[in-house]
């Protein structure tokens, strides 16, 4: 299916300015297409727009034709959308309609009045397509993030559309799944002549498998129309705030001309010889012995954790581990090996089968929540689900209120953390009119203000831009720095893991397989495998260059990083 934009522009009903400008935009039956652009750029509008939500479901005005096949789509039903165009969301929870996989996958033919006798084939055979088959029994709720986004895909390719649309496709999904789930898009793509779009923020795990062009977005408006090649060549991805892939940054480091590199978007076909000279000048051979740290003091000590949602299977299985005060930690795992049921069970919304968690020596057993969180602040991967006023200044005050303080003290720790989260000016603004990324400062500023001893910050980086999360982080790095604020985060985004934490605890099959250094953790594939994470881009270049030292290698490169991040500032 071909797709074309002639001068179009979208503004949504409620907004006075519009969110796409004069797109002009040509896609060929059979491409493979990637957009990319930070939050509020406008790529989620344009893929509502190819879809029928827009205008059928969000109502606003639009200017300008837009063309599937040909046809021109101004006067189409909802329906028609659907029979040409199969969407897979980033919320797939919300996409489901069938109690079981099977029946998930069946919904188009049952609308399409198939009968049962000719249905039960075509969903197998789909099943099959997408590694599913043992599987159709099964509540899709019970699955796992992966799994969930196969049931998804299997719902729209049982109708045999001709479009396929992934909007941010990998943003729950750990390493290792989300490369499962780019190979499948791939295989689709390649045996059945599909056309494929893909909006996602994570450029480098996308390029793990080619694609035929990238789209670049910003402010509604496209500003590239380029190859791989081409756009990671420029200093496009840069300026749009746009996360380039960590290889690509460390050959900028190694001051060489991307623009002499050939196949610069596919790590694998980049020849040797046109980089291993600037690369070995650049690495020193640095010693990777781990620096430890003088004084062991515990803040959080966690005991032989064990904790079952059923009482069959264990979530987590003796789990043990320290977070000393200051430090600065990451917990990776897979999703569904128990990273975040830790999280519940220090905030004592669960209760371990057994085990002990001790701060600061005290058994969080006995504390209620209240007592808990005056402690041990958590901000959830939803900001949407820890909000509940209306007004910024009401949501940061609602802890101190609770605590029966004066209105001055309040009104001082208030604006406090505001000014510390960079919020004061909005203090009088309503939530809603923020953005994601200041909606999750807001929930930071509301724990902030209770002066916490440690923090757990739950994927931080979902839903974000490089740009937002970046600045989240920065300053979260200098809480830890300046006021000695003891972090977690837990997460399976490598980048993040790598740039910010020192340690990393891992977890897998509920249990603890690794508590080591993190430049350690990432030098050792089979770890990482076991925990569905993946080694980072780093480890590949290593590996390819044939240097023998990985983990200095990594360590190198982090610490070039932080020294030019430093300098900038």
């Amino acid at each position: 299916m071909s797709v074309t934009f002639s001068n179009f522009s979208f503004r949504y009903a409620s907004q006075d300015k519009p969110t796409l400008k004069n797109i002009n935009l040509r896609i060929e039956q059979g491409e493979k297409i990637l957009i990319v652009g930070p939050s509020g750029s406008g790529k989620s509008t344009l893929g509502q727009c190819l879809n029928g939500l827009i205008p059928h479901t969000i109502k606003g005005e639009v200017e300008g034709q837009l063309y599937l096949n040909g046809n021109d789509v101004s006067d189409w039903k909802i329906e028609q959308y659907t029979e040409n165009v199969g969407t897979v969301l980033q919320d797939t929870d919300s996409q489901f309609v069938g109690l079981t996989v099977g029946e998930d996958i069946a919904f188009a033919l049952e609308n399409q009045m198939v009968s049962r006798a000719k249905m039960y084939p075509v969903v197998r055979d789909t099943a099959k397509m997408v590694d599913l088959e043992s599987l159709l029994n099964k509540s899709p709720y019970d699955l796992s993030g992966g799994q969930k986004q196969r049931v998804s895909l299997g719902g729209i390719l049982v109708d045999d559309v001709d479009l396929l649309l992934f909007d941010e496709p990998l943003a729950s999904l750990d390493p290792k799944t989300g490369k499962a789930t780019i190979d499948i898009i791939d295989e689709l793509h390649k045996s059945r002549g599909k056309t494929v779009i893909i909006i996602e923020h994570r450029l480098e795990d996308v390029l793990y498998r080619s694609v035929d062009r990238i789209i670049l977005m910003d402010h509604g408006e496209i500003v590239a129309d380029m190859s791989p090649d081409t756009l990671i060549q420029s200093t496009l991805l840069t300026k749009h705030g746009i996360r380039e892939p960590l290889y690509v940054s460390l050959l900028k480091q190694c001051r060489l001309d991307l623009s002499m590199v050939p196949n610069i978007a596919n790590l694998s076909e980049i020849p040797v010889d046109v980089i291993k000279p600037a690369v070995s000048a650049w690495f020193k051979n640095m010693d990777t012995t781990p620096i430890q740290s003088e004084i062991d003091n515990p803040l959080l000590s966690v005991n032989g954790l064990t904790y079952s949602y059923d009482n069959e299977v264990n979530a987590l299985e003796n789990i043990s581990f320290i977070v000393n005060k200051g430090e600065f930690v990451s917990i990776l795992g897979k999703n569904g090996s128990g990273k975040s049921t830790i999280t519940k069970l220090v905030m004592g919304v669960l209760s371990p089968d057994q085990g002990a968690i001790l701060l600061n020596g005290q058994d969080l057993a006995d504390l209620s929540i209240y007592e808990r969180s005056k402690k041990v602040g958590v901000v959830l991967q939803n900001p949407n689900h820890m909000i509940s006023h209306h007004m910024i200044y009401d949501e940061v005050a609602f802890g101190l209120v609770n605590c029966g303080l004066s209105e001055t003290q309040i009104e001082e720790k208030v604006l406090n953390a505001l000014e510390l989260c960079g919020l004061s000016r909005f203090r009088h603004w309503p939530i809603d009119a923020l953005s994601y990324g200041q909606k999750k400062r807001v929930t930071i500023a509301s724990i902030l203000v209770l002066e916490p001893e440690l923090l757990i910050l739950d994927e931080p980086t979902a839903g974000q831009d490089y740009k937002n999360y970046t600045s989240m982080l920065e300053f979260i790095n200098q809480l830890n720095q300046k006021l000695g604020l003891t972090v977690i985060i837990i997460s399976h985004d490598m980048h993040l893991v790598l740039e910010h934490t020192t340690r990393a605890i891992v977890i897998a099959d509920s249990q603890c397989i690794a508590d080591q250094a993190v430049i350690n953790v990432f030098s050792q594939p089979e770890l990482l495998n076991k925990a569905n994470l993946t080694v980072t881009s780093l480890y590949q270049l290593a590996e390819k260059l044939e240097i023998e030292n990985i983990t200095g290698f990594i360590q190198q490169f982090i610490a070039a990083e932080h020294e030019s991040k430093q300098n900038v500032h």
